[in-house]
């Protein structure tokens, strides 16, 4: 049947971070998404052009919104980040072996950083407080791992 229908095409895929410290803690970046007319806080994360490898995206978003680099990369998962609408393919990753510098923000960017214990920011997807897709579905990929 014929109906109205959207297909939004990405030119970016996203990339996402899960980074964990020897001690269990990790690290969310809040800001205000005008889309939601909301704050949010998420997993470090961004665009990686389509011809950029996924990690080498990964590793200038984390530097760039935390300040970390890591020694030790790992693949956490790959996603569609909603499928019904678009074919943007999402990657995640866990960063070990960090080292804090200063974050480089995009100009556009007004962010916070939190680090916490991994068990709070799984404790804020439990409750409601972490609703962005990308973040609940690494968080609890990283729970179960």
């Amino acid at each position: 049947n014929e109906h109205d229908y959207s297909h939004v095409k990405f030119k970016n895929r996203a990339v996402a971070i899960v980074p964990l410290d020897d001690a269990g803690n990790t690290w969310l970046v809040g800001q205000y998404r005008y889309t939601l007319r909301q704050f949010s806080w998420e997993l470090p994360m961004g665009g990686g052009a389509l011809d950029e490898a996924p990690l080498d995206a990964a590793k200038r978003e984390l530097r760039e919104e935390t300040g970390l680099t890591a020694t030790d990369w790992q693949e956490l998962m790959f996603l569609h980040t909603t499928n019904s609408i678009t074919n943007e393919e999402g990657y995640v990753f866990i960063a070990r072996g960090l080292r804090q510098g200063e974050p480089d923000f995009d100009e556009t960017e007004d962010l916070q950083i939190r680090k916490l214990p991994l068990t709070e920011a799984l404790a804020m997807v439990r409750g409601g407080e972490i609703t962005d897709a990308i973040s609940i579905a690494a968080l609890l990929r990283v729970a179960d791992t």
